[in-house]
Protein backbone atom coordinates (compact mmCIF):
# COMPACT_ATOMS: atom_id res chain seq x y z
CA UNK A 1 0.00 0.00 0.00
CA UNK A 2 1.53 3.35 -0.99
CA UNK A 3 1.42 6.56 1.31
CA UNK A 4 -0.53 8.30 -0.76
CA UNK A 5 -3.83 5.47 -0.70
CA UNK A 6 -3.00 4.85 2.86
CA UNK A 7 -3.82 8.75 3.77
CA UNK A 8 -6.96 8.43 1.22
CA UNK A 9 -7.98 5.32 3.07
CA UNK A 10 -8.03 7.43 6.44
CA UNK A 11 -11.74 7.41 7.98
CA UNK A 12 -11.78 10.51 10.02
CA UNK A 13 -9.37 13.08 11.34
CA UNK A 14 -7.41 12.20 14.59
CA UNK A 15 -8.86 12.66 17.94
CA UNK A 16 -7.37 12.24 21.67
CA UNK A 17 -10.98 11.66 22.94
CA UNK A 18 -10.54 8.21 23.73
CA UNK A 19 -7.59 8.87 25.51
CA UNK A 20 -6.91 8.59 29.15
CA UNK A 21 -6.56 11.75 30.93
CA UNK A 22 -3.17 11.74 33.69
CA UNK A 23 -0.43 13.64 35.76
CA UNK A 24 2.57 12.99 36.07
CA UNK A 25 2.00 12.44 40.00
CA UNK A 26 -0.29 9.31 38.77
CA UNK A 27 1.79 8.21 36.76
CA UNK A 28 4.76 8.36 39.85
CA UNK A 29 2.03 6.77 42.00
CA UNK A 30 1.87 3.75 39.77
CA UNK A 31 5.84 3.48 39.96
CA UNK A 32 6.00 3.64 43.37
CA UNK A 33 2.81 1.63 44.11
CA UNK A 34 4.02 -1.07 46.65
CA UNK A 35 1.46 -3.43 45.92
CA UNK A 36 3.02 -3.77 42.05
CA UNK A 37 6.26 -4.12 43.62
CA UNK A 38 5.64 -7.03 45.65
CA UNK A 39 3.94 -8.52 42.41
CA UNK A 40 7.15 -7.54 40.43
CA UNK A 41 9.19 -9.30 42.63
CA UNK A 42 7.55 -12.45 42.67
CA UNK A 43 7.98 -13.31 38.91
CA UNK A 44 11.78 -10.85 38.27
CA UNK A 45 13.59 -14.11 39.27
CA UNK A 46 11.58 -16.14 36.31
CA UNK A 47 11.53 -13.06 33.86
CA UNK A 48 15.71 -13.11 34.39
CA UNK A 49 16.06 -16.11 33.82
CA UNK A 50 13.95 -16.14 30.49
CA UNK A 51 14.78 -12.42 29.51
CA UNK A 52 19.04 -13.31 29.45
CA UNK A 53 19.37 -10.25 26.91
CA UNK A 54 22.14 -8.01 28.16
CA UNK A 55 21.38 -4.39 27.91
CA UNK A 56 23.19 -2.29 25.40
CA UNK A 57 23.95 -5.47 23.26
CA UNK A 58 20.68 -6.48 21.06
CA UNK A 59 18.72 -2.93 21.39
CA UNK A 60 16.19 -4.41 23.27
CA UNK A 61 14.47 -2.20 25.70
CA UNK A 62 16.76 -1.71 28.91
CA UNK A 63 15.69 -3.84 32.23
CA UNK A 64 14.91 -0.81 34.18
CA UNK A 65 11.97 0.17 31.28
CA UNK A 66 11.20 -3.42 30.92
CA UNK A 67 9.74 -3.19 34.57
CA UNK A 68 8.54 0.29 33.73
CA UNK A 69 6.19 -1.17 31.71
CA UNK A 70 5.17 -4.18 33.99
CA UNK A 71 4.38 -1.55 36.10
CA UNK A 72 2.18 0.19 33.54
CA UNK A 73 0.23 -2.82 32.36
CA UNK A 74 -0.53 -3.75 35.72
CA UNK A 75 -1.84 -0.75 36.86
CA UNK A 76 -3.57 -0.08 33.75
CA UNK A 77 -5.30 -3.56 33.50
CA UNK A 78 -5.33 -3.68 29.28
CA UNK A 79 -7.58 -6.45 28.31
CA UNK A 80 -6.32 -5.95 24.38
CA UNK A 81 -3.15 -4.60 23.98
CA UNK A 82 -0.48 -3.72 20.93
CA UNK A 83 3.06 -3.61 20.96
CA UNK A 84 4.50 -2.08 17.79
CA UNK A 85 8.48 -3.16 17.64
CA UNK A 86 8.67 -6.68 18.78
CA UNK A 87 12.51 -7.10 18.23
CA UNK A 88 14.10 -9.77 20.58
CA UNK A 89 11.26 -9.96 22.79
CA UNK A 90 12.42 -8.27 25.91
CA UNK A 91 9.81 -6.30 26.12
CA UNK A 92 6.48 -8.26 25.40
CA UNK A 93 7.97 -11.03 27.65
CA UNK A 94 7.00 -8.43 30.03
CA UNK A 95 3.96 -7.54 29.01
CA UNK A 96 3.03 -10.92 29.13
CA UNK A 97 4.29 -11.24 32.33
CA UNK A 98 2.19 -8.22 33.62
CA UNK A 99 -0.89 -9.64 31.50
CA UNK A 100 -0.67 -12.79 33.14
CA UNK A 101 -1.41 -11.79 36.94
CA UNK A 102 -4.89 -11.96 36.93
CA UNK A 103 -7.49 -9.08 37.63
CA UNK A 104 -9.33 -9.58 34.21
CA UNK A 105 -13.02 -10.47 33.44
CA UNK A 106 -11.64 -12.43 30.33
CA UNK A 107 -8.47 -13.44 28.78
CA UNK A 108 -6.40 -10.83 28.04
CA UNK A 109 -4.69 -10.56 24.73
CA UNK A 110 -1.84 -9.15 23.45
CA UNK A 111 -0.89 -8.46 19.60
CA UNK A 112 3.19 -7.48 18.66
CA UNK A 113 3.85 -6.49 15.37
CA UNK A 114 6.97 -6.28 13.60
CA UNK A 115 8.36 -5.42 9.78
CA UNK A 116 10.71 -8.74 10.37
CA UNK A 117 9.52 -12.61 11.63
CA UNK A 118 10.94 -12.06 15.26
CA UNK A 119 10.63 -16.05 15.40
CA UNK A 120 11.33 -18.78 13.11
CA UNK A 121 13.65 -16.73 10.16
CA UNK A 122 17.13 -17.73 10.06
CA UNK A 123 17.44 -14.01 10.11
CA UNK A 124 15.05 -13.44 13.35
CA UNK A 125 17.06 -10.91 15.40
CA UNK A 126 17.21 -13.29 18.24
CA UNK A 127 19.58 -15.38 15.94
CA UNK A 128 21.57 -12.66 15.07
CA UNK A 129 22.71 -11.25 18.04
CA UNK A 130 23.51 -14.70 19.80
CA UNK A 131 20.17 -14.85 22.07
CA UNK A 132 19.02 -18.72 23.42
CA UNK A 133 15.26 -18.06 22.97
CA UNK A 134 13.12 -16.43 20.58
CA UNK A 135 10.48 -14.08 21.88
CA UNK A 136 7.53 -16.80 21.07
CA UNK A 137 9.92 -19.36 23.39
CA UNK A 138 10.40 -16.91 26.08
CA UNK A 139 6.63 -16.72 26.01
CA UNK A 140 5.97 -20.19 25.94
CA UNK A 141 8.13 -21.55 28.94
CA UNK A 142 6.66 -18.51 30.70
CA UNK A 143 2.87 -20.62 30.76
CA UNK A 144 1.56 -17.40 30.29
CA UNK A 145 -2.17 -17.52 30.43
CA UNK A 146 -2.39 -14.93 27.81
CA UNK A 147 -3.74 -15.05 23.94
CA UNK A 148 -0.56 -13.34 21.68
CA UNK A 149 -0.25 -13.25 18.27
CA UNK A 150 3.29 -12.34 16.44
CA UNK A 151 1.82 -10.47 13.67
CA UNK A 152 4.59 -9.73 10.66
CA UNK A 153 3.83 -6.53 8.77
CA UNK A 154 4.85 -3.11 8.77
CA UNK A 155 2.89 -0.73 11.42
CA UNK A 156 1.09 1.17 8.23
CA UNK A 157 -0.07 -1.51 7.02
CA UNK A 158 -1.27 -3.25 10.20
CA UNK A 159 -3.24 -0.43 11.14
CA UNK A 160 -4.85 0.27 7.81
CA UNK A 161 -6.19 -3.05 7.58
CA UNK A 162 -6.54 -4.21 11.31
CA UNK A 163 -10.42 -4.61 13.09
CA UNK A 164 -9.26 -4.60 16.23
CA UNK A 165 -9.14 -2.01 18.99
CA UNK A 166 -6.59 -1.81 21.82
CA UNK A 167 -6.69 -0.69 25.23
CA UNK A 168 -3.14 0.36 25.61
CA UNK A 169 -0.47 0.39 22.48
CA UNK A 170 3.14 0.39 23.13
CA UNK A 171 5.09 2.01 20.11
CA UNK A 172 8.87 1.50 19.67
CA UNK A 173 8.64 0.11 16.10
CA UNK A 174 10.38 2.71 13.26
CA UNK A 175 11.63 6.31 14.59
CA UNK A 176 11.99 7.88 11.74
CA UNK A 177 9.45 10.50 12.55
CA UNK A 178 7.34 10.25 9.64
CA UNK A 179 6.71 6.84 10.56
CA UNK A 180 6.60 7.30 14.29
CA UNK A 181 3.95 10.06 13.62
CA UNK A 182 1.63 7.59 11.51
CA UNK A 183 1.88 5.09 14.74
CA UNK A 184 0.78 8.00 16.95
CA UNK A 185 -2.17 8.81 14.35
CA UNK A 186 -3.56 6.12 13.85
CA UNK A 187 -3.16 4.60 17.38
CA UNK A 188 -5.68 7.42 18.21
CA UNK A 189 -8.10 5.22 15.86
CA UNK A 190 -8.16 2.25 17.24
CA UNK A 191 -7.21 2.77 20.88
CA UNK A 192 -10.56 2.66 23.28
CA UNK A 193 -12.19 4.54 26.00
CA UNK A 194 -9.05 5.37 28.61
CA UNK A 195 -6.84 3.93 26.71
CA UNK A 196 -3.19 4.46 27.21
CA UNK A 197 -0.54 5.30 24.55
CA UNK A 198 3.23 4.56 25.29
CA UNK A 199 5.91 5.72 23.47
CA UNK A 200 9.74 4.12 23.87
CA UNK A 201 13.00 6.35 22.75
CA UNK A 202 11.27 9.88 23.27
CA UNK A 203 13.84 11.97 23.98
CA UNK A 204 12.25 15.55 25.02
CA UNK A 205 13.51 18.27 22.47
CA UNK A 206 15.93 15.34 20.33
CA UNK A 207 18.66 16.01 23.62
CA UNK A 208 20.67 12.92 24.55
CA UNK A 209 19.30 11.20 27.77
CA UNK A 210 22.54 9.04 27.78
CA UNK A 211 26.27 9.40 27.49
CA UNK A 212 26.26 7.07 24.59
CA UNK A 213 24.88 8.66 21.74
CA UNK A 214 22.70 11.37 20.77
CA UNK A 215 19.51 12.23 21.33
CA UNK A 216 16.25 10.93 18.82
CA UNK A 217 14.50 13.37 17.39
CA UNK A 218 11.82 11.05 15.35
CA UNK A 219 9.23 9.95 17.88
CA UNK A 220 9.41 13.60 19.42
CA UNK A 221 9.15 15.52 16.88
CA UNK A 222 6.06 13.26 16.10
CA UNK A 223 4.08 13.81 18.88
CA UNK A 224 4.96 17.73 18.39
CA UNK A 225 3.59 17.58 15.08
CA UNK A 226 0.14 15.56 16.76
CA UNK A 227 -0.01 18.13 19.06
CA UNK A 228 0.34 21.05 16.45
CA UNK A 229 -2.14 19.92 14.43
CA UNK A 230 -4.67 20.67 16.89
CA UNK A 231 -5.08 17.01 18.72
CA UNK A 232 -5.89 17.63 22.38
CA UNK A 233 -2.80 15.54 23.45
CA UNK A 234 -0.53 15.70 26.15
CA UNK A 235 2.87 13.93 26.45
CA UNK A 236 4.35 12.76 30.05
CA UNK A 237 8.18 11.48 30.00
CA UNK A 238 8.60 9.45 32.51
CA UNK A 239 12.03 10.90 33.06
CA UNK A 240 13.53 8.83 36.08
CA UNK A 241 12.25 5.63 37.59
CA UNK A 242 12.99 4.42 40.60
CA UNK A 243 15.20 1.73 39.88
CA UNK A 244 18.16 1.85 37.76
CA UNK A 245 17.74 1.97 33.89
CA UNK A 246 21.11 2.22 32.35
CA UNK A 247 24.74 2.82 32.39
CA UNK A 248 24.01 3.76 36.44
CA UNK A 249 21.44 6.40 35.92
CA UNK A 250 17.51 6.04 36.83
CA UNK A 251 17.03 7.88 33.44
CA UNK A 252 14.04 6.31 31.25
CA UNK A 253 12.95 7.52 27.49
CA UNK A 254 9.49 6.26 28.06
CA UNK A 255 6.76 8.75 27.60
CA UNK A 256 3.05 8.53 27.96
CA UNK A 257 0.52 10.12 25.62
CA UNK A 258 -2.72 11.14 27.25
CA UNK A 259 -5.47 13.49 27.01
CA UNK A 260 -4.41 16.91 27.80
CA UNK A 261 -8.23 18.12 28.47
Amino acid sequence: MTRKLFWRTRKKSPSARNLISLALDDVRSILNSADIAKEWAACAPRLSELCQIEDGKTGGVNPGDRRALFYLVRAFRPARMLEIGTHVGASTLHIVAALMRGGWEQIPRLVTVDIEDVNDSPHSCWRQVGLAKSPKQMVEELNATVEITFVTDDSRHFFATTKETFDFIFLDGDHAHETAYEDIVNSLEVINKNGLIVLHDYFPGGRPLWSDGPGLCGPFTAAEKVRATGVATKVIPLGSLPWPTKLGSHVTSLALITKSR
